[in-house]
């Protein structure tokens, strides 16, 4: 117990440098390739790896769920990982990634892990634009060097609401009480690199009728808080005439929510702004975390009232 406790501890203080640490596996060989790509997770939302145990089917199930499974008397929907991602294993699908992701609790099969990595979040590039769905970001595990190995980082956000959308929550505006009304000329910065996240988000902000600028990184958004400070002050008027709260994602590539939060309560222009962390890692040791680097408030994704229900109160 006192060595979990430990690791526990040693990881949580990665994030006071942007560090994390990124558990590598392989899927099997794409189509048309003759070797096999790694791909990464935070090891923070890995709750255990074990080999593959007894599988359920589960009749009329979704396309890649495999069944369920019993582990340590707790029935948990196994998902095909390579199958989601169109990859064909050699050694078949041994080893359950069991994960911890908004308050739920999935497996994911994978053909072999291979190690962690402990890396600097400058070490991990947006993958936006790079030409795949199911990956937020690109890790160069040995650094900006050229011939770097590369790890993709999936988006769980995304694979979990393709397969599974009843396990991810709502951001619908219907589910929505009440409308929150800034002052006049501010605004909600937000950061969060997946694409799905931040078009939920943005439901769920339209539908407080809440203005926002929106960022992809931790970096962007920190980028952005800092010129909008300098045109503020050209105005006659402080940061705070501009900006209500800071929501943002703890995992992001550049620059995470950790470091974001900190930079934001350190600074003197900015630290009377609240901070809402929105994230997927949940669990105890992170929430408690979240509230170590002095966020003002903490909320699971997806959750739209807890949402509207923290910042109606850091507001406040």
């Amino acid at each position: 117990m006192s060595t979990a406790l430990h690791d526990i501890d040693e990881r949580t203080n990665l994030t006071a440098n942007n560090k994390f640490e990124l558990l590598l596996f392989r899927l099997g060989e794409a189509p048309g390739a003759h070797h096999r790509e790694l791909f990464g997770i935070n090891v923070f939302k890995i709750r255990e790896i074990m080999v593959m145990p007894s599988i359920t089917e589960i009749a009329n199930a979704p396309p890649n769920v495999m069944g369920i499974a019993n582990i340590r008397g707790q029935v948990i929907t196994v998902i095909n990982l390579p199958g989601i991602v169109g990859c064909t294993p050699r050694k078949g699908t041994s080893i359950l990634l069991v994960t911890e992701y908004a308050r739920s609790t999935q497996a994911f099969a994978v053909e072999e892990v291979n190690e962690i990595a402990r890396l600097d979040w400058n070490q991990v590039i947006a993958a936006e634009g790079k030409g795949g769905s199911l990956i937020t970001s690109i890790a160069r595990l040995d650094g900006d060097k050229e011939g770097s190995r590369l790890a993709q980082v999936l988006d769980v956000e995304q694979i979990l609401r393709d397969v599974l959308p009843s396990a991810t929550g709502n951001m619908m505006p219907g589910i929505i009480a009440s409308k929150i009304k800034l002052p006049a000329g501010k605004v909600v910065l937000a950061a969060d690199d997946s694409p799905l996240a931040r078009s939920m988000i943005e439901n769920a902000l339209n539908a407080l009728n809440v203005p926002y600028v929106m960022t992809k990184t931790g970096l962007e958004a920190w980028s952005k808080i800092q010129s909008m400070s300098d045109i503020a002050a050209t105005e006659g008027k402080t940061i705070q005439d501009k900006v209500a709260l800071v929501l943002t994602d703890l995992e992001m590539p550049e620059m995470d929510g950790f470091t974001l939060t900190r930079n934001v309560k350190n600074d003197q222009r900015f630290k009377s702004i609240p901070v809402i962390i929105h994230s997927s890692l949940t669990g105890e040791a992170n929430e408690n975390h979240v509230k170590s680097v002095g966020a003002d408030a903490y909320v699971a994704k997806f959750a739209a009232e807890e949402l509207a229900d923290a910042m109606r109160k850091v507001l406040a």
